[in-house]
C-alpha cells in the first residue's frame, strides 16, 4: 500500500508541474491548482498516518473498554505521552476494531491507567468515559484533541442474567 501511495503522490506532483509549466491557464487558476494540491497533500498525509496504525491524536470516544496502555514518562528531551488501546462502545456494545490513542502526559492519568492495567492483568475488565473539560472557551475549538478531556476508568459491571 505504501508504494502505491508514493506513486500516486508522485503522479499528482508531475501532473501539477506539467499544468504549471506548459498550460496556457491564467495565473489565478495556476495558483488555485497549487493551493488545491497542497491541501490535498496534507489531507492525504493525515489519512496515511491513520491507516498505518499510528496512534490517533483525536479525542477518546465517550465510552470505551480499556485494552492496554503504554506510558512514556516526561524526560529532559520529551514531554511524555500516554498511549492507550481502546474499543469504543456504541449502542452498548464494543465496536469490532480497537484504536490506539495518544494522550498528553499527566500524573493523574498516569496513575489512573496504571491502576486500570493492574486490574486488567488480574482479569477485571475496565471501562472508561471521557468528556470535554468544562470551561472550554475562546478559540479552543481550533485545537480539537484530547488535551481538554476528563478521563475516568472503572471496573466493568458484571452482566445481569435473566431469571429462569
Amino acid at each position: 500500500m505504501s508504494l502505491a501511495l508514493v506513486i500516486a503522490f508522485t503522479v499528482l506532483a508531475l501532473l501539477c508541474l506539467l499544468a504549471l509549466l506548459w498550460s496556457r491557464w491564467p495565473g489565478w487558476l495556476k495558483g488555485l491548482l497549487v493551493v488545491g494540491v497542497t491541501v490535498f497533500y496534507f489531507y492525504g498525509e493525515a489519512l496515511v498516518h491513520e491507516t498505518w496504525g499510528w496512534p490517533s491524536a483525536d479525542a477518546l470516544p465517550e465510552r470505551f473498554v480499556l485494552l492496554a496502555a503504554v506510558i512514556e514518562e516526561p524526560g529532559a528531551k520529551t514531554a511524555g505521552a500516554l498511549y492507550v488501546w481502546v474499543n469504543a462502545i456504541e449502542d452498548g456494545k464494543p465496536v469490532r476494531q480497537p484504536r490506539a490513542y495518544r494522550l498528553p502526559y499527566t500524573k493523574d492519568l498516569h496513575a489512573l491507567l496504571n491502576e486500570g492495567m493492574k486490574k486488567i492483568r488480574q482479569g477485571v475488565s475496565q471501562v472508561g468515559t471521557s468528556e470535554p473539560r468544562a470551561g472550554r472557551g475562546g478559540l479552543s475549538w481550533l485545537r480539537p484533541g484530547n488535551d481538554e478531556q476528563v478521563v475516568k476508568i472503572r471496573d466493568m459491571p458484571k452482566p445481569q442474567l435473566p431469571e429462569k
